[in-house]
């Protein structure tokens, strides 16, 4: 795999083929990439949405009242995923991410299971506290397992559109999030692109490498 080939062919999908689905092992795979996204002290603050019928799709397009060229996107592509933070963070939570871990074997000595959660919560107290900026910083979390998500479905071949023109307090509502301690963050439709879609055709356009890095 070329990564840059794929990097130059994905895009933001504007028209999805209606006669195309994906597969259930693709499927797999961008569920394992939302499991598996990098995420600070692995608090993984998320929970994932994903619509693969047309009625999971209809509710998550009720969001699209305010904007409305989005809400073909929704209804025409193969799944939608409604990416959700995390409002707060409780002990009980911080208990089962930690007894998970030690599930997991990531503890070979109960000293290093008490240090992960004593650096975690200090973390999030630093957040909480001192920041002040505790969703936001759980926000940025989500926005990184977006990341992972939009380049591991173009290496599948997947094509894919990162949607905030969507109404995220409609969709609390309309699936109870913030009952459950949740609230919308962004929504990715996924699927294949169409023939007549006009933003395929486009060239990929960014800043030069020379201006955006610098060697030191």
């Amino acid at each position: 795999m070329n990564l840059i080939n794929v990097l130059k062919h994905r895009y933001s999908t504007k028209e999805f083929d209606t006669s195309k689905k994906i597969s259930a092992d693709d499927m797999a795979q961008i569920k394992a990439l939302l499991q598996l996204s990098p995420n600070s002290v692995n608090l993984q603050p998320w929970h994932f949405l994903i619509a693969d019928s047309q009625a999971g799709k209809e509710r998550i397009a009720k969001a699209t009242e305010a904007y409305p060229f989005n809400t073909s996107k929704i209804l025409d592509a193969s799944h939608v995923i409604v990416f959700c933070s995390k409002t707060d963070i409780d002990d009980e939570y911080l208990a089962h991410v930690l007894e998970q871990e030690d599930r997991d074997g990531r503890y070979a000595d109960a000293e290093f299971k008490g240090m992960m959660d004593g650096a975690r919560k200090m973390f999030i107290d630093i957040h909480r506290y001192d920041l002040k900026d505790l969703p936001h910083w759980m926000e940025k979390q989500v926005y990184l397992n977006i990341g992972g998500v939009l380049l591991g479905a173009a290496a599948l071949g997947i094509d894919a559109l990162p949607m905030e023109g969507v109404d995220m307090k409609a969709l609390d509502q309309e699936f109870g999030l913030r009952e459950k301690g949740l609230t919308a963050v962004c929504a990715v439709a996924l699927g294949y692109r169409k023939e007549t879609d006009f933003n395929a055709s486009l060239p990929k356009s960014r800043l030069n490498q020379d201006e955006l890095i610098t060697l030191i």
